[in-house]
C-alpha cells in the first residue's frame, strides 16, 4: 500500500465516517459545514479495497452485469468506425458467448498485431527495424502502415485464437483467479 493509497483511504474514511470534519494539510476545520455528497467508484474488483472502506452502511455498492443486448450495444459502438453492422456483431457475440467485454475490444487489437506483424516483416523484420526507422537518411521516406480493414471473419479468426489461448491457460492452470467468472 503505497502513501497515496493511504492518503486516500484515509480520506474517504474520514468523509465516511466525520462529513463535517474535513482536514486542510495537517490543521482542521472545526467551523465550516460540509455538505455530504455521493463519491462514486467504479472497478472490476473491489476486493483489494480497504476492507473497513467497503463494509455495509459506509458503502453502497451496485452491482452491474451486462445482459445480451448491453454487450451487442457496447460492442457495436466499439466497432462502428470499422463498419461492422449491427447484424454481424450479434453474430460475434452470440458466437462468443460468456466472454467479458474486453475479450470483444481484444478482437480488434488482435487484428491490429497481426497486420503490424506482417508490415514489420514486409519492411525488413525485426533485425532491420531499427535501420529502417530510425537510422533512415533525411530522404528517405518513412515505410507507410496501412492500419487493416476490420472484417468479421478476421475477428473471428481472432476470436478463436483467444479462445485457444483462454483453454490452454485453463489447463495449465496458470490464472486460475483472473478467469474465475468464466463457465467450465
Amino acid at each position: 500500500m503505497t502513501v497515496n493509497n493511504q492518503i486516500v483511504v484515509g480520506t474517504l474514511m474520514n468523509l465516511s465516517d466525520n462529513p463535517t470534519r474535513v482536514s486542510v494539510g495537517q490543521d482542521w476545520r472545526e467551523s465550516d459545514i460540509t455538505n455530504r455528497i455521493p463519491i462514486i467508484v467504479t472497478g472490476n474488483d473491489f476486493s483489494t479495497i480497504y476492507a473497513p472502506l467497503i463494509r455495509d452502511g459506509r458503502m453502497d455498492k451496485f452491482y452491474w452485469q451486462p445482459n445480451r443486448e448491453d454487450i451487442q450495444n457496447i460492442v457495436h459502438r466499439m466497432y462502428e468506425k470499422d463498419g461492422i453492422s449491427r447484424d454481424e456483431v450479434e453474430r460475434i457475440v452470440d458466437t462468443f458467448p460468456n466472454q467479458a467485454l474486453d475479450f470483444y475490444g481484444a478482437l480488434r487489437s488482435r487484428t491490429y498485431d497481426k497486420s503490424i506483424l506482417k508490415w514489420v516483416d514486409d519492411i525488413g523484420g525485426v533485425e532491420n527495424f531499427g535501420s529502417k526507422i530510425l537510422k533512415r537518411r533525411k530522404d528517405q521516406n518513412l515505410p507507410v502502415f496501412i492500419p487493416p480493414e476490420q472484417t468479421v471473419d478476421a475477428l473471428l479468426e481472432s476470436g478463436y485464437s483467444l479462445i485457444k489461448e483462454q483453454e490452454l491457460v485453463m489447463e495449465s492452470k496458470l490464472s486460475k483467479e483472473y478467469m474465475k467468472n468464466m463457465e467450465d
